[in-house]
């Protein structure tokens, strides 16, 4: 089922369907969030193919061009042994184009979109730390005087601080060009989008101590509640940087 020249994307489509090795379709990127493609937006698929079929990544090949980006994988692999873990919010929000297996493409998405809770919780506990390192950092070369530092330190805290959030929720961070349409749909617990977000841009832009430190404080108890009081405590008194200061900003 080769052909001479690239086809468009509803042309695959309907080739691939036609298809019995392939049980599934699942589209990707920036057209599987609505209101996100742009001129230069192509289509993202995954093509599934049923196990002992060859997945040879020159399957397809002439199909692919301008446009149209395929991912050739068995199912096995699009179960898990075949996908890198920073694909894993692209599938969470990913459409189903075809599920020849009753719904077992969509129980597959399901799985990446939501983390177990004992990944959840180890992941958790692992950004939950390394924010709070980032954040610590920042804060002390503020108190130092060390500008550039504090405000590079800062913007890694909010990549770290995200990661935290959405892990506590057993979700994968969007990436970043997703990150508002995600919110605006599905809003984290216990957090207001808007106010977080420009919490976020605005340390991310300037580092500002004393938004960072009011910051802490309400993942603190957001993190003590999921049972992190541990990776907290293991801060011992340097958690007295990063708590807000009843004397202002001037430790």
């Amino acid at each position: 089922m080769r052909a001479q020249q690239p086809l468009g994307y509803d042309a695959f489509v309907e080739l691939a369907t036609a298809d019995p090795a392939v049980v599934g379709l699942v589209l990707k990127g920036s057209r599987a969030h609505d209101g996100m493609t742009t001129p230069y937006s192509d289509h993202d698929l995954y093509v599934v193919v049923a196990d002992g079929t060859s997945a040879d990544p020159t399957r397809f090949a002439s199909h692919r061009g301008t446009g149209l980006d395929l991912v050739v994988v068995t199912l096995t692999e699009f179960r898990g042994a075949g996908i890198p873990g920073w694909e894993r919010y692209a599938l969470a929000r990913a459409r189903i184009v075809l599920d020849r297996l009753d719904g077992g493409i969509a129980r597959v998405l399901g799985r990446w979109a939501r983390l177990d809770a004992d990944e959840a919780f180890r992941s958790s506990g692992e950004w939950l730390d390394a924010y709070a390192n980032s954040l610590y950092r920042s804060v002390k070369n503020h108190r130092d005087g060390l500008a550039l530092a504090a405000r590079l330190d800062a913007a890694d805290s909010m990549r770290l601080l995200l990661e935290l959030l959405f892990a506590l929720d057993r979700r994968p961070r969007p990436y970043n060009k997703y990150l508002e349409w995600e919110l605006a749909r599905y809003p984290l617990p216990g957090w207001d989008t808007d106010a977080l977000l420009r919490a976020v841009d605005r340390v991310s832009a300037t580092g500002d101590t004393a938004l960072q430190r009011h910051l802490f404080a309400r993942v603190e108890k957001a993190a003590r509640a999921a049972g992190h009081g541990d990776v907290l405590d293991a801060w011992g008194d340097d958690l007295g940087l990063m708590r807000p200061s009843v004397e202002g900003d001037g430790r």
